[in-house]
C-alpha cells in the first residue's frame, strides 16, 4: 500500500491530534515504526507539552514500515500533520527508548538526506537533540548523531532547549546557548562530561498522552501515569529508587480526573504502577466508568486478592507479573524481593479467578548463573502449572549503565542458547516459553556499556545491511580492548 495512504488512514482514525499553525515549528521523530512510536508515552507527552505553547507546534515523523521500499522510492520521510519533510525543519528532536532503536536513527535521518553524523551538518541542516529513556542508562552511542541530547526527564526541559535554540544566531550560537543554559543538556561538541538528570517539578505530572489511535499494540488506549519513577532497589534496573529520586506518586483523584469521558481503554504507565497505594480504588473506579484498564507493571508481591479482582473487573484477560531470575538465590542476588510463596499465590489467584493464563517475564545469562538454577525454575514452574496454564517471557540479561550491575559480563550467546534449551527440555511442552534473541541481546549489551565508537559501529553495521553479522563485523573492527571483549562474549 502506497505509505501517503497509510498515514491519511492513520490520521483519520486518531482522536487528539493537534494540528497547529505556529511561528517556531518541531519535527518530533520515533526512531521506530509509528505502530511502536505512538505506544510511547515519553513521545507523546514531549508532543503535548510543544502544541500546549503558544508560539510553537511540533510534528511527527516515524520509521516508515517498509525502510527498504522507502528508499528504493526516493519517498523520504515526512512529518503526520503538516506532510513536510523532515531536512524542512530547524529542529529535529528524537525520542529514543533503548540501544537497538540507534539503527533507525540512522535509517531515519539517512532516508531524511540530513546527514547522520553530527560533524558533517551545518547551518542548512537541522539540529539534531536526541532524549528519552536510553539518556536514564548510557547515552554515548548516541553522541556521534547528536547535535545534543537532554538527560533525563524532559517535560520542563524541552522548553528551555527549545528557547535556546529558537532564541540563536545560528547553529555554533543555539549550541553555545544549550550548554550554557540548560543544565539538562550535553552538548558533545563543548561538554566533556554528562550532566545530572533532569527531573521534571510536581505539577507536570501526570504525563498523559493527547493522541488515542487504533493502530498500535494499545489500541485506542488512553495513556497515563500513575507515579514515576520506582522505590525499590532492584540491582539491575535502570528506574531503581536511585534515580531522579525515587517514586513520585500522582494524587488517584488526579489520575482519575485525567481520564477523557470518552476513553474506554485507559493504560497506567509506570515503572512500578502496582506499588501506588491507591491502586485498587483506582482501578475499580475506572471499571465502575464502564471502561477497562492495562497495567505497565505488576509486583506479585502486591497482588493480593483483591488487587486481582479489580483487575479481573477492568477486563483483564490474563495475568501477567515478573520472577525475575530463575532461582531464588538469583533473586537474592540482584535484590528481587520476590519469593516462590508470593507467584505460587498469583498462580491460585489467577485459577480461582479464571484467568486465560498466568505470565511471568525473566532473565536468564544472570552473573554467577548456572544450570542448577535453571534446574530449579523447570523444577518451579512445573509446579506452577500444574496450579493455572503458565507462559514465560525470556530475556537475556544485558547489564546497564547506572546500576549496581553495571560492568557485569554478558553470559554469551551460545551459554544463553544452551541454558534455554535446558529449560526447554525440562519443561517437555508443559510451559509457553517464547525467548528473545540472544544475539541481540549481545548487541545491546555492546552498546549498553559502550560508547561513541560502538556507535559508529552501528552506523556501519546498518549501512552493510543491518544483520546481526554485519554488527559483529563492525564490533570487531574496533580498538583491540574493545574487539577482545566483542569476540569473548559471542563465543
Amino acid at each position: 500500500m502506497d505509505p501517503r495512504k497509510v498515514v491519511r488512514e492513520r490520521l483519520q482514525a486518531e482522536v487528539g491530534t493537534r494540528f497547529k499553525d505556529a511561528p517556531e515549528r518541531i519535527a518530533l521523530l520515533y526512531p521506530s515504526p509509528y505502530y511502536v512510536g505512538m505506544s510511547s508515552l515519553g513521545f507523546q507527552t514531549i508532543y503535548r507539552e510543544i502544541n500546549d505553547g503558544s508560539c510553537r507546534a511540533a510534528e511527527r515523523a516515524f520509521l516508515p514500515d517498509d525502510v527498504a521500499w522507502t528508499r528504493s522510492h526516493k519517498q523520504g520521510i515526512a512529518t503526520y500533520e503538516g506532510n513536510r519533510p523532515l531536512s524542512d525543519f530547524p529542529v529535529v528532536a528524537v525520542s529514543i527508548a533503548y540501544e537497538l532503536e540507534l539503527a533507525g536513527l540512522v535509517e531515519a535521518l539517512d532516508l531524511a538526506n540530513i546527514p547522520v553524523l553530527a560533524e558533517q551538518r551545518d547551518d542548512s541542516h537541522p539540529l539534531v537533540i536526541c532524549g528519552g529513556p536510553l539518556t536514564n542508562s548510557n547515552p554515548l552511542p548516541v553522541v556521534p548523531f547528536a547535535d545534543a541530547i537532554v538527560m533525563g526527564e524532559a517535560d520542563e526541559s524541552v522548553h528551555r532547549t527549545l528557547d535556546a535554540i529558537f532564541g540563536a544566531r545560528d547553529r555554533q550560537h543555539a549550541l553555545d546557548q544549550l550548554h550554557r543554559y540548560v543544565p539538562e543538556c550535553f552538548v558533545p561538541t563543548i561538554a566533556r562530561s554528562l550532566p545530572e538528570l533532569g527531573k521534571a517539578a510536581a505539577d507536570k505530572l501526570p504525563a498523559f498522552a493527547p493522541i488515542r489511535t487504533p493502530h498500535t499494540e494499545l489500541s485506542d488506549m488512553f495513556l497515563i501515569e500513575a507515579e514515576r519513577g520506582c522505590s525499590r532497589g532492584c540491582s539491575y534496573c535502570v528506574m531503581r529508587r536511585s534515580t531522579n529520586g525515587g517514586m513520585r506518586i500522582v494524587p488517584h483523584t488526579e489520575v482519575l480526573a485525567h481520564i477523557p469521558e470518552q476513553a474506554q481503554k485507559v493504560g497506567l504507565v509506570g515503572a512500578a504502577v502496582s506499588d501506588h497505594p491507591k491502586i485498587v480504588e483506582i482501578l475499580h473506579a475506572i471499571a465502575d466508568g464502564g471502561r477497562t484498564a492495562s497495567l505497565s507493571s505488576l509486583r506479585p508481591d502486591r497482588l493480593k486478592e483483591e488487587f486481582v479482582k479489580a483487575l479481573k473487573r477492568c477486563g483483564a484477560r490474563s495475568l501477567t507479573t515478573a520472577l525475575d531470575a530463575s532461582s531464588q538465590r538469583l533473586r537474592d542476588h540482584i535484590n528481587r524481593k520476590t519469593r516462590e510463596r508470593h507467584i505460587l499465590r498469583v498462580a491460585e489467584l489467577a485459577h480461582e479467578h479464571k484467568f486465560k493464563q498466568l505470565k511471568l517475564y525473566m532473565m536468564v545469562g544472570l552473573p554467577d548463573e548456572t544450570d542448577e538454577d535453571i534446574d530449579e525454575l523447570v523444577r518451579f514452574a512445573g509446579e506452577l502449572s500444574r496450579i493455572h496454564p503458565l507462559a514465560l517471557g525470556i530475556s537475556p540479561f544485558v547489564p546497564k549503565r547506572n546500576t549496581p550491575l553495571d560492568g557485569a559480563p554478558f553470559a554469551g550467546i551460545k551459554v544463553v542458547e544452551r541454558r534455554l534449551g535446558r529449560l526447554r527440555r525440562g519443561l517437555h511442552g508443559r510451559v509457553d516459553l517464547r525467548a528473545t534473541s540472544a544475539r541481540w541481546a549481545w548487541v545491546e549489551y555492546m552498546l549498553s556499556q559502550g560508547s561513541r565508537a560502538e556507535g559508529l559501529a552501528v552506523l556501519d553495521a546498518t549501512r552493510a545491511g543491518g544483520r546481526f553479522a554485519a554488527y559483529r563485523h563492525a564490533f570487531e573492527q574496533l580498538p583491540k580492548d574493545r574487539a577482545r571483549r566483542s569476540l569473548r562474549v559471542v563465543s
